[in-house]
């Protein structure tokens, strides 16, 4: 059962760092729904893009699964072509409750749920490797070696898709864009409260690059097709062929 986002709705004194524990993990899909433009097109087109480069007998990889939204996406379009899917978060609240959801539906393709480091994870024979809203969670010098790491794990013509907040190079572009996703939060039902507590949370947890930012480290770790899919506001899904 769902739950109605109400996390910051009261004042809080001392505002901790944002973290996806327990009590994150029973409103996230109510959260992230009401956050983040473009999420549940984000996660059909993470599943329409599974069906097409998903290669047989291949791992995918869903890093950072938290509820398993994306895994289920993929899972879902996923016939008996013998692949397994992998999937990873460090938070044992989101582990335990991706295995509900991932239970009540019925496949043949595997799913192993991995409580761990998504940077200790061996990305090993991967067809498809997913960081749906991850990678900025990381810290800044970590991402690089992380996707060098994706790349090395991936089968040639195999996909890595990430979704991200954006930054943007430009203060006027991204002030209307921020401005307009504040708009979003709002049309949602988030008070000003809500929304200036939760900036508060996540300021030092979350650290956004720029479009320009993640295709230079898809360069650097080797791929040479790269191009954004997806972009609602601030918030882009992109993807590397390898």
């Amino acid at each position: 059962m769902t739950h109605h986002d109400k996390i910051f709705a009261k004042p809080q004194p001392n505002i901790p760092d944002f973290s996806f524990n327990d009590q994150v993990a029973s409103v996230f899909p109510d959260m992230i729904s009401r956050s983040v433009p473009g999420y549940a097109a984000i996660v059909d087109g993470i599943g329409n893009l599974c069906a097409r480069v998903a290669q047989p007998g291949t791992r995918i990889y869903d890093l950072g699964c938290s509820l398993g939204a994306a895994t289920l996406s993929m899972r879902r379009q996923l016939d008996d072509r013998g692949c397994t899917l992998v999937a990873v978060d460090n938070s044992e609240a989101m582990i335990n409750r991706a295995a509900e959801h991932l239970n009540a539906f019925v496949s043949p393709t595997p799913v192993e749920l991995v409580c761990a480091d998504i940077r200790d994870i061996d990305i090993e024979d991967a067809s498809m490797v997913v960081l749906n809203f991850t990678l900025q969670f990381l810290p800044p010098q970590d991402r690089a070696e992380l996707m060098a790491k994706i790349y090395r794990g991936l089968v040639p013509g195999g996909v890595v898709v990430v979704s991200e907040k954006l930054r943007f190079e430009g203060d006027r572009v991204h002030q209307l864009l921020d401005e307009m996703h504040l708009d979003f939060k709002r049309a949602n039902g988030y008070s000003e409260l809500e929304i200036s507590q939760k900036r508060t949370a996540l300021e030092n947890v979350m650290k956004p690059d720029s479009k320009l930012q993640h295709y230079q480290r898809f360069s650097d770790a080797g791929f040479s097709e790269y191009s954004s899919w997806f972009q609602h506001l601030n918030f882009a899904s992109l993807m590397a062929i390898k």
